[in-house]
């Protein structure tokens, strides 16, 4: 067992996430072996990460939680290793680092990424290069499991990995039909890995974990799921998705919580209407009629927002012709921005949100992924293409 494994190990046990402290150090080029002989010694270095360690800085489990975790058929996944999900945890908390998105509010503290994960399963090699969070309410109705399955019975064959919480009702749908249908299914668990929640969910876990699917933790051995473990899990839901779905969700729902971490990590935020009688799908109608979630009532629909301009077009209305360059490859949304703004000068995201029809998060989201491929210009606050006056 190499020390900087077990440095790693010490670390997510001693700093439970996220950590914006410890991120920083690891950012400025501290390694997993420093950080962790300076927690055990306060080292006068540490600056808020002292205070965040003060209470556990002398658990020394980093064996007993690699053994544990090993004794379930699990694994301690670092930045480190090449399995590391790191292009996704990069683009939603590098979105997140800006600043840009309104949405942060109270969640700006935990708005960083994880310092390790638990994994039961295959390598998490290409899981989330195409992935979609399926989330809901426990109390599902025979709607909510139908409109569930059928969105995951046209995303999963297009090899959309299937993200949820493993929770009971929608999550339990979204992660079945999954395995129904011969695709990828990832649960992200509020606990650690040799605990089960819930209990009864022992076997669909076990099944998961044996069709290449996964299931995934912050937490180490023994960590038990509570309540504020489950919110802090919702920003992985988020992250690790392009997309999220909410079906049925109340308007004090867990899900909405889900939604709300899409928007504020530049992800796309998705609701499902339901009945106008049903109060089990109030706080999806609430985000749709806010304009903070795109509406969808088909897998087409998901992958239309998500995929490429030209793998689904949902509506089979009409087709676009360009030429082949960048332009013919822009997905329906980006298309919609960049159409937005002014042939000459530029314009504020405020103004191009509402000349595109975009939610204003999403628009300012898809706006730095176009200047950062060079197709935009910021100059101030105003947006302008490249290569035009």
């Amino acid at each position: 067992m190499s020390v900087t494994r077990q440095a790693w190990a010490y670390l997510n046990r001693v700093v439970e996430g996220p950590s914006r402290a410890l991120q920083a150090h690891l950012q400025a080029g501290r390694d997993a072996e420093e950080l962790a002989r300076g927690i055990r010694a306060r080292a006068s270095w540490l600056g808020p990460l002292g205070p965040e360690t003060e209470a556990r800085h002398a658990w020394q489990r980093s064996e007993e939680d690699l053994a544990a975790a090993a004794l379930v058929g699990g694994r301690l996944v670092t930045p480190d290793d090449a399995e590391w999900p790191a292009d996704a945890l990069d683009h939603a908390f590098g979105f997140a680092a800006t600043g840009l998105s309104e949405h942060l509010r109270t969640y700006q503290s935990d708005a960083v990424a994880p310092h390790g994960l638990w994994v039961r399963g295959p390598a998490l090699t290409g899981a989330f290069a195409q992935a979609v969070g399926v989330v809901g309410t426990r109390a599902t109705s025979a709607y909510g499991r139908k409109v569930t399955a059928d969105l995951v019975r046209g995303l999963a064959p297009a090899q959309w990995t299937i993200l949820s919480g493993g929770a009971l009702g929608v999550d339990a749908v979204a992660h079945e039909t999954a395995l129904s249908v011969g695709g990828r299914t990832v649960v992200v668990a509020a606990c650690g890995l040799d605990q089960t929640y819930p209990k009864t969910h022992r076997d669909l876990f076990a099944r998961i974990v044996d069709s290449d699917g996964a299931v995934i933790t912050e937490y180490p051995p023994g960590t038990t799921p509570q309540r504020h473990r489950f919110l802090t899990r919702n920003r992985l839901v988020a992250a690790l998705s392009a997309g999220t779905v909410v079906i049925e969700a109340g308007w004090r729902s867990g899900a909405l919580n889900t939604l709300s971490w899409a928007e504020a990590l530049g992800r796309i935020p998705m609701a499902v209407p339901g009945p106008v009688t049903s109060a089990a799908s109030s706080g999806c109608h609430a985000r749709l009629r806010e304009h903070r979630a795109q509406l969808v009532t088909s897998a087409d629909d998901i992958r239309a927002l998500l995929e490429a301009l030209g793998s689904v077009d949902a509506e089979s209305q009409y087709e676009l012709a360009f030429a082949p360059d960048q332009i013919q490859q822009l997905s329906r949304n980006e298309l919609r921005v960049y159409d937005a703004l002014p042939l000459r000068g530029g314009a504020d995201a405020d103004r191009i949100a509402t000349a595109a029809g975009l939610p204003l998060p999403l628009t300012i989201h898809l706006l730095l992924d176009l200047e950062r491929r060079g197709m935009l210009i910021r100059e101030g606050n105003d947006w302008r293409r490249a290569g035009l006056g």
